[in-house]
């Protein structure tokens, strides 16, 4: 595992390997989170902690049968109601969420810590701030370190439909939030937020509880168990967290609404788990068709995002995609597809323009004429090639020009050539 160096110099010493090996067995069977702290009272919580604790359960619970009650218990009675104390007895859990700075003392050697961690597009260390419990109240603090400026176009220049931010406020905090509820606190880690021009990457000690991302996307279920669920439990009752194991799927689904790359979780360091949001567009192509083709199902947005990261995809995702033509070129080397993210709109265009626009071109020559009496095949290539569909090239338009006119004069017979042919042709209404 990484240790990150600070200023300060207080980084924590690593752990060895035998006493992280006693902590992985002890995961199973003992909850670090629920073991309570006799010597703790209720002076060692935040006063304003407890307060803004009180209103986020009643937000809650508004539905339960119990609401009327919450008002008139007593501190202790609302702690053990939310999961933060045991039979009157504050636990390690409280402390982590509700404790005040200096309380960080009760679960010592353990850490409850979030370091802030800004860096250039070098890598080079800029500035950094630490927050200790409690964590109800200092991960809107740990926000308003993030700059999370708006973009408003794309890097050609085409505006966005609305402007956006680079990060929305709801995957953050739900990443935050999990990074809490999920952190093995016994392994003596920090969690980081570490900031750079373009991306977010928080991370949290510990593994991976689903086993996989993609198991996370296909089954809306909750992990089998939860190291910390008595946190887990409290950070639910406070209208932090959701059990349901939807938190995750939420989150790329919103950054598919937003048209935005999805989130990179890095499980390759052990003892590790951390997740990467992008505050830029990566690829504008992909972003266009997030635009246009919203209708394309997670799983295949998913696949895309790993094409324009130039990340592997497997087999059956490529062909799929590649029989959609989203994308284009030879594995490993696959793109996604500039003539569908660029022109989808144009496509459903054109195909009702074959249904009825004929007779929209037909109208125009004749009202051209009405009011000039004579035109050339120059004319109405002005009048009308910029009409049609932007997936037909130059030449393709002076055919449809060339066609429209002699279906109107053969056909239709509501015009006809007065003069020679190819550019000697002048085109006028036919006598009443």
């Amino acid at each position: 595992m990484q240790t990150l160096r600070f200023k300060d110099d207080d980084a924590l010493g690593a752990l060895s390997l035998t006493k992280l090996e006693e902590i992985r067995g002890q995961a199973h069977v003992e909850d670090w989170t629920a073991v309570t702290l006799p010597e703790a009272t209720l002076d060692s919580l935040d006063p304003e902690a407890l307060r803004v604790a009180r209103i986020r359960y009643k937000e809650k619970h508004e539905k339960d049968s119990f609401f009327v009650e919450i008002d008139a218990w007593d501190d202790i009675t609302f702690l053990n109601k939310a999961r933060l104390a045991i039979q009157g007895q504050l636990t390690r859990a409280a402390i982590i969420l509700l404790g005040r700075p200096e309380s960080g003392s009760f679960i010592q050697p353990s850490t409850a810590q979030i370091s802030w961690i800004l860096k250039d597009a070098a890598g080079l260390e800029l500035d950094y701030q630490h927050f200790h419990p409690p964590f109800l109240l200092n991960v809107d603090r740990v926000f308003l370190k993030i700059r999370n400026l708006t973009l408003r176009e794309l890097p050609g220049g085409t505006l966005f439909p609305v402007e956006i931010s680079q990060y929305d406020e709801w995957v953050l905090r739900e990443a935050l939030h999990n990074c809490i509820a999920h952190q093995e606190y016994r392994l003596c880690s920090r969690i980081s937020v570490v900031e750079t021009p373009d991306t977010l990457l928080l991370s949290n000690a510990g593994c991976f509880l689903p086993g996989s991302v993609e198991q996370v996307l296909h089954q809306d279920a909750p992990p089998s168990h939860y190291p910390n669920r008595l946190l887990t439990e409290a950070m639910v009752n406070l209208n932090m967290i959701d059990t349901i194991g939807s938190g995750i799927k939420r989150m790329f689904n919103t950054q598919k609404k937003r048209f935005m790359p999805m989130p990179d979780y890095v499980l390759s360091i052990e003892n590790q788990v951390s997740v990467r949001l992008s505050g830029r567009i990566l690829d504008e192509n992909y972003t266009r068709l997030m635009m246009r083709r919203q209708d394309l199902r997670l799983d295949e947005v998913v696949w895309l995002d790993h094409v324009q990261k130039q990340q592997p995809i497997h087999r059956e995702a490529v062909q799929e995609l590649r029989k959609d033509r989203l994308i284009e070129g030879r594995v490993p080397n696959l793109y996604i597809s500039a003539l569908v993210a660029q022109s989808t709109n144009q496509k459903v265009e054109y195909t009702k323009n074959r249904a009825f626009d004929k007779k929209y071109y037909k109208d125009l020559v004749l009202e051209f004429l009405k009011q000039h009496k004579t035109a050339t095949p120059e004319d109405f290539q002005r009048l009308l090639m910029g009409k049609f569909s932007d997936l037909l090239d130059e030449k393709q338009r002076k055919n449809r020009v060339r066609s429209l006119l002699y279906e109107m004069s053969r056909k239709d017979k509501t015009i006809y050539n007065a003069g020679g042919r190819g550019r000697g042709a002048r085109w006028e209404l036919p006598s009443p």
